[in-house]
């Protein structure tokens, strides 16, 4: 494939807009911005730029070359990327105001893992597949010289049935583990996973352990995860969303004996930004609320998109959101500013 030619910054329009994230919502909309002419700087969290693409997506689905790219591009027309900034604790939202940006695009996705709140789930073993999938892809935990290893698992279970826990299941048989289940407690025909993704996943050899849902982790005289405790399940009637209800088949307990259990079930955001941020609406799920075509919040300058408004959705919903607020913000920084000159 032929490389594309180095883009040209564009000449600044004088007005800077700061951006809260750098996963695939953050990353357009500063691209979009920089295109307008605006001095865009993303505040990311962690080490390195990408969000999700960096730390949730494996090598083996998406090399992490193209991802060092693109953002090299970005970099190029003049974005800059400040790492290891905490918006909520490194600044405030306040605090970018206070030096100057018009607005503030809030694209920090949806990192608090959830966990089933059963008996075990605190022993040595037992991680969020986020813990899990940033370890081996953004710290390289697979190395042996990596500074944040990660246990080599015989048996590993993952719970869950989403395209996380694929990942997850396949980036542990890659870490050498001999078995890995998934463990779902409704039918396969029910799992929201991509139909390809589970194909992919049988091929590599993932046990898929359906209608099976955990109740307790059990554990080693080490306090180390040595088994996982599940029960049958059966599809009862439909509930108000018209999926069939999964219901525990009475006597059907097993063990699944693994050393390692990878929770995926799901994600919200983290509090911290609501939490610091005054006049900042979020609903029941700790989303951030905000308009569907513009991302405008309930605090003005402040525009948000992605999973940390949708929840954990798709890459490409959350570049859209980006792309959307993008202009949003560009109408209305020209207008607070008083320049009208596209």
């Amino acid at each position: 494939m032929a490389h594309a030619k180095k883009p040209n910054k564009v000449a600044p329009n004088g007005l800077k807009v700061a951006v809260v994230g750098a996963g695939p919502a953050g990353l357009t909309c500063a691209g979009d911005l920089a295109k307008m002419g605006y001095q865009v700087t993303i505040f990311e969290a962690l080490h390195l730029a990408g969000g999700v693409l960096v730390y949730g997506i494996p090598q083996f689905r998406l090399p992490k070359e193209i991802v060092a790219q693109e953002i090299e591009t970005l970099k190029a027309i003049g974005v800059e990327i400040k790492t290891n900034s905490i918006i909520g604790k490194t600044y405030s939202i306040d605090d970018l105001f206070e030096e100057g940006y018009e607005a503030v695009f809030i694209g920090s996705g949806a990192g608090l893992p959830r966990f089933m709140n059963i008996p075990g789930e605190n022993l040595k073993g037992v991680l969020s597949a986020n813990e899990f999938l940033t370890r081996v892809n953004l710290m390289k935990a697979y190395k042996d010289s990596a500074d944040t290893p990660i246990k080599r698992s015989k048996n590993v279970a993952v719970v869950g049935g989403g395209n996380v826990a694929m990942d997850a299941a396949r980036c542990a048989k890659r870490l050498g583990a001999e078995h890995v289940y998934i463990v779902y407690r409704r039918s396969e025909a029910e799992m929201p996973a991509r139909k390809e993704e589970v194909e992919h996943a049988k091929e590599e050899g993932i046990l898929f352990a359906v209608l099976t849902n955990p109740t307790e982790i059990l554990g080693d005289e080490n306090h180390s995860a040595a088994g996982i405790k599940c029960i049958k399940m059966q599809l009862g009637e439909p509930d108000s969303s018209g999926r069939r209800s999964p219901v525990e088949v009475a006597g059907s307990e097993f063990v699944l004996e693994v050393d390692c259990v990878v929770m995926a079930i799901g994600t919200s955001p983290n509090p911290l930004i609501r939490d610091t941020t005054s006049g900042l609406e979020t609903n029941k799920h700790g989303c951030i609320i905000a308009k569907e075509q513009t991302g405008e919040t309930s605090r003005e300058g402040v525009y948000a998109g992605g999973d940390t408004v949708t929840g954990a959705a798709t890459v490409i919903l959350a570049m859209g959101a980006g792309k959307d607020a993008a202009k949003a913000i560009d109408e209305y920084s020209k207008k607070k500013s008083g320049n009208h000159i596209s």
